[in-house]
């Protein structure tokens, strides 16, 4: 594709999401933006969390981690599963339960001011960390099929890239969302769907023989049970269960999109349905991923060196304008549909959980919303910049890793707080909370260090578990 058609597409595209953005945002209050005023249907809501969750990171850093990992992944997205549940059957009734618009004002009924903003925080800086790193695939492939042609610099791209998503939600927020999260969550699974048809023709392969294929590659790996390996089953599985409960439970940006369902029982349809997906759908992702490695060694091209530069890629200049079509589409629907969503939950967690907004009029609360949704844009194009300066892995180990670090405190405040009813000194949380990631990166470096074992995803439990204890010790009476 020349640089002339990619942005064609991309401006195609963009002109959609914004007609969708104009007709959903239509005297749009600030429960619109921050709810959809509860009247999203679970099913339509269900089908758009696909896309928000997979992602631009799934859709192009799950294929090409294929070769490190092989399918040991599903071990996590089994342990999505049991995550699911979990936040179906206790997060979610105590969120309806006390009719929250952020689910961090629960820390502010349950401790106190202090653990109410610390929690909100540390969501605010693992949000913001995980968009921008989302983000930043889509502005990278962008700059390197389009812009670095024209030699416009990267910074310009993620300007772009940035204002196009505040473009069409800083109106209609998540009311807007739930349906442009429908729309690319369709785009991007078609997208894979289409690759792997027509990588299965290039290599003359049906299904039986895709099946036989992969059976008989270097990729066959499902299950791994040796402890010392960070794809170990038991560390895989319970990792993905907590981190389904941090960072779908826990996490405002995923919540806010159950939270606009009309009442729970729609709620916890939705979760049950969208967790039951995500098995088939990472499943594509992997298969998707193999295939690329086996037909990049049928054709003889030289495999880059990160795994993530290897679909785009070939899409791009080995398997045709087809692929090279529905891989652009693909990658703008998986990326935009976890940013927008992402730029929205930021904008609603800290107008209302750090500025107050709940104890503001109608009118003040637009504003600070509006200002708070322009403060976060600027906020995401300087971590990309940051990011892309200092990373040379996987995107996806970098957010599972930066997670089991942010979200880990928050595992410990709410584990704390809905199973134990023990009171604490509220001002001293926010110490805990910022030493717990401390002490746990100290302990893994130790382990590491005297035993030879390194921490894996687990680091997240560690973290949490850390936190507990550390609020264990500022036990106070009633």
């Amino acid at each position: 594709m020349t640089p002339i058609s990619i942005i064609t597409v991309v401006i195609a595209y963009f002109a959609l999401l914004l007609c969708i953005s104009y007709f959903t945002g239509k005297k749009a209050n600030n429960q619109g933006f921050f709810l959809g005023n509860r009247q999203s249907k679970w099913y339509v809501v269900a089908f758009g969390m696909v896309g928000a969750s997979l992602s631009g990171v799934t859709f192009i850093s799950v294929p090409g981690w294929v070769r490190a990992t092989d399918f040991t992944y599903m071990q996590m997205v089994f342990g999505y599963m049991l995550g699911y549940l979990v936040v179906a059957n206790i997060l979610l009734p105590l969120y309806y339960r006390m009719n929250l618009t952020s689910i961090y004002t629960y820390l502010k009924e349950r401790f106190g001011m202090a653990s109410y903003k610390t929690g909100a925080s540390f969501f605010l800086l693992s949000r913001t960390i995980g968009a921008s790193f989302r983000l930043f695939l889509m502005a990278n492939v962008l700059q390197v099929c389009v812009f670095e042609a024209w030699n416009i610099p990267f910074a310009v791209t993620v300007i772009i890239t940035i204002l196009l998503i505040w473009l069409y939600t800083f109106k209609g927020g998540i009311k807007t969302i739930v349906w442009t999260d429908t729309l690319q969550t369709l785009f991007m699974l078609l997208a894979v769907i289409v690759s792997i048809y027509l990588i299965m023709d290039r290599l003359d392969l049906s299904a039986m023989g895709v099946i036989d294929t992969i059976k008989n590659s270097e990729f066959n790996r499902v299950f791994e049970f040796d402890w010392h390996s960070k794809q170990n089953f038991f560390k895989q599985f319970l990792t993905g269960a907590f981190i389904t409960i941090v960072m779908t439970g826990l996490d405002q940006d995923m919540m806010q999109k159950n939270l606009s369902c009309k009442n729970l029982s729609e709620a916890k349809k939705n979760m049950y349905w969208y967790g039951f997906a995500f098995i088939p759908a990472n499943l594509l992702f992997l298969l998707l991923g193999a295939l690329l490695f086996i037909y990049a060694q049928h054709i003889g091209i030289e495999i880059p060196q990160r795994g993530d530069d290897l679909f785009p890629l070939l899409a791009t200049q080995h398997l045709g304008p087809v692929v090279g079509l529905f891989f652009l589409v693909g990658l703008m629907a998986a990326a935009y549909s976890s940013a927008d969503s992402a730029l929205t939950s930021l904008t609603t967690s800290f107008t209302v959980d750090i500025l107050g907004a709940d104890e503001k009029n109608e009118s003040q609360t637009r504003r600070l919303r509006k200002w708070s949704h322009l403060l976060f844009s600027v906020l995401l194009l300087i971590v990309i910049l940051v990011f892309r300066a200092i990373n040379d892995n996987s995107v996806i180990d970098a957010i599972f890793k930066i997670a089991g670090y942010t979200y880990g405190p928050l595992l410990g405040l709410y584990t704390f707080g809905l199973f134990t009813k023990i009171n604490v000194k509220d001002k001293w949380v926010p110490l805990v909370a910022v030493l717990s990631p401390a002490l746990a990166w100290g302990i893994s470096s130790l382990l590491a260090t005297y035993f030879s074992y390194v921490m894996g995803y687990e680091l997240l439990m560690l973290n949490g578990a850390i936190t507990f204890v550390g609020l264990l010790l500022l036990y106070r009476k009633k």
